[in-house]
């Protein structure tokens, strides 16, 4: 994922300077090896077992909650509407390379160059998408609370659907950037990736030839896309926390807080993370530290998220007890 590259500004390109190199006949890579977590048998049933659990719990989660909005007309609301949406892109996120992962775990960790550029675009695909999912739920966030009695003119289905579809049409845009560019490069035979998917910054270390219109291509891309969200968001919450502290009431104040509340813990888990990721690998020989650090936006936050929008929820919960009391009564 490329969150908080922009906070970077140095060449990240240059870090992972150790380079493996597999034999081949041939003077052109048509697969890849992604390396994982460790090359030790003994580790990789437990990675196994530990990945595992967290992708049926990841899946179970947004399907769940995919579901229970959509039987629940109580929460066709625009605020589940971008939560539908935010579960929908989380468990396909997942589902781009968790399975490949886990089967890497217990056989050969072999991608095919087609297989490993069609899950950068996917991949590229769904954390773009998402960046401005967020962005569009603090806008709802933000037209809830500051203008409440807009609310249902403002954020009408029309324009919620319109919101979604340029999310989606943007994150089409950068993964299409990143890919496209991907694939003017030639690979020769160094076709260890040094991570367990194919990301844009690995794979760039792999090329025989040179990669600077690829480097500028990911910056001007990552920091529209980052620079873009983080200050919609900034500027959505700016907002609503100066309209919050207006409120007389501390009772007023707390419910307006708990409104966005889940918001903020989503984002600040997002972005912090990619961020934290970034900044790892940035640093000469920090290669392993930063393929460990990857996990958590990669595969932790999907999980979470479903968690995070439905354990202090009451709407999420009423919705839960009428669709079990419907199912099994």
């Amino acid at each position: 994922m490329h969150i908080a590259v922009i906070v970077c500004f140095i060449p990240l390109f240059k870090m992972m300077s150790q380079k493996r190199m597999a034999p081949r006949n041939s003077s052109s890579v048509t697969e890849f090896i992604l390396v994982g977590f460790s090359d030790q048998p003994a580790l990789q049933l437990p990675f196994f077992f530990f990945f595992l659990g967290i992708y049926v719990l990841t899946v179970i989660g947004n399907l769940g909650l995919i579901t229970l909005i959509g039987l629940n007309s109580s929460l066709h609301t625009p605020m589940y509407f971008f939560l539908f949406n935010l579960s929908f892109i989380d468990f396909c996120y997942s589902c781009v390379f968790t399975p490949k992962m886990l089967s890497d775990f217990v056989s050969e960790n072999i991608i095919s160059y087609m297989g490993c550029m069609t899950q950068l675009f996917f991949f590229c695909f769904f954390v773009n998408s998402e960046c401005y999912v967020l962005v569009s739920m603090a806008y709802d966030r933000y037209v809830a609370i500051c203008n409440p009695l807009l609310y249902t003119v403002t954020m009408s289905p029309q324009v919620c659907t319109l919101l979604m579809f340029c999310s989606y049409m943007i994150g089409f845009a950068g993964a299409m950037a990143h890919t496209g560019s991907m694939l003017t490069l030639t690979f020769c035979d160094s076709n260890m990736i040094h991570h367990y998917l194919c990301e844009v910054l690995p794979l760039l270390q792999l090329s025989c030839t040179s990669t600077y219109a690829n480097e500028l291509v990911f910056f001007i891309v990552v920091g529209v896309v980052i620079t873009a969200s983080s200050i919609s968001i900034f500027i959505s919450y700016a907002l609503i926390l100066s309209n919050i502290l207006k409120i007389p009431s501390a009772e007023g104040r707390s419910k307006a807080f708990g409104t966005c509340g889940s918001h903020v813990v989503a984002v600040a888990l997002f972005f912090g993370s990619g961020a934290f990721t970034y900044l790892t690998t940035s640093f000469p020989g920090s290669m392993e530290e930063g393929r460990f650090a990857s996990v958590f936006y990669t595969n932790v936050v999907p999980m979470l998220n479903p968690l995070i929008y439905s354990l202090r929820n009451k709407d999420v919960k009423l919705a839960l007890n009428k669709t079990l009391k419907r199912v099994l009564f």
